[in-house]
This record gives C-alpha cells, structure tokens and sequence, in this order.
C-alpha cells in the first residue's frame, strides 16, 4: 500500500500507526553489551571512563593482572612489550595497550607506576584500577570469568592468561594467548588494523 494511502487509512480508523527506533549497529551491541563504561583510574592518578577514554575509536590490547603476580603476570606483560615494539615498527596506527588490575585494593596507581616503570611498559600504555566492583564488572563482561561460579569465586585469575585485541569502530574483536611468541601477538593484531594501516606483514 502506497505511503499517503496508509497514513490516510490509520487517520480515518483514529489509529496512530507504530514507528520503530532503527536497530543498533553492531559496534553499539558491542558496547552496551561488552563495554560498560565505568570510571577507572590510571597509573598516572588520571580518572578516565573505560569506554570514552579507554576503547572509543580505538585499537586495544586488553589484559588482566596484578602488580605482586608472580606467575603468569609479569611474562604475558613482557611479551605484550615486545610485541608492541614489533607492532611499532609495522603500523601506521596506534594501538593503545591497556591493562586491568584484578586486584584494585591492593593495586593503587603508585603501585601500578612502579610495575609499569619496572617492566619498561611506559608508550601508550595504561595500567588501570578503581573500585572493586567495576573492575569485577569489567573482568565478568570482558570474558575473564569462568562458567562455573564456584570454580571462579575461587580463582579470579584462571582466565587471566589471555589477551583480547580489537578494533573498537569496526567493531571486530578476538584473544589469544598471553604466552603466546611476542611475534605471534604482534601479527595477529595486525588482523583487525585498517586497511594500510599495516607496512609489512609476515608468513606464517
């Protein structure tokens, strides 16, 4: 039925015909669903939003830790820097390094400054805290959680060895294994950069 015609009909029946709100985009799902926007504080004793400060237009390595591991913590960090300088040195974009402390009562940005600093992570990279329940916000939503409550109440760490990387405005996201070859890393990054963004790719 021709538009004039129908809006003719609901006028002469007394009826208001129905409008719907356009479906979000993929990248809104991905944000309503995934990224809540919690304050946070940075290393630097910055406030930032996690989303608006932290992932908005942006591509993002994502991690957990906490400053006194002594495990998983301190290699998978190692890595990332490693993998950061062979990002460095094959993109044209930014990629900001972002890393969430599961342990924020204990991990105050002086504390996480000194971690920082020790493993020489100081180049667009943001060691973040805040309060308890954001960060368990984050750490549930992000996919760090196991399935089982009872499993996961005991060990909140357990999922901590892996790295999420996206690319936020594309909305195109994967992980791979924190102890995976700094090489390994660097490359699969590259996957979700813009078109040209990259200079030199490897075979694998």
């Amino acid at each position: 039925m021709p538009e004039p015609l129908r809006r003719n009909l609901f006028a002469a029946l007394g009826l208001v015909p129905r409008t719907f709100a356009p479906p979000d985009s993929g990248r809104e799902v991905m944000r309503k669903r995934y990224f809540p926007n919690v304050p946070l504080v940075t290393h630097e004793g910055r406030p930032v939003r996690f989303y608006d400060d932290l992932l908005k237009d942006r591509i993002v390595v994502l991690n957990l830790m906490y400053a006194d591991c002594t495990t998983l913590c301190p290699m998978i960090t190692a890595n990332l820097v490693k993998a950061q300088k062979i990002l460095a040195s094959r993109v044209t974009q930014e990629v900001s390094f972002v890393s969430l402390t599961i342990k924020p009562l204990d991990d105050t940005p002086e504390k996480l400054r000194a971690y920082a600093s020790m493993h020489h992570a100081t180049t667009n990279w943001l060691f973040v805290t805040g309060q308890p329940g954001n960060l368990e916000l984050l750490r549930q939503k992000l996919g760090y959680a196991d399935a089982n409550p009872d499993k996961d109440r005991k060990d909140r760490a357990l999922h901590s060895g892996m790295v999420r990387y996206g690319n936020e405005p594309l909305s195109q996201w994967s992980s791979i294994q924190g102890s995976a070859d700094p090489e390994w890393i660097a490359e699969e990054i590259t996957y979700v950069m813009p078109t040209g963004a990259v200079r030199r790719t490897t075979v694998r």
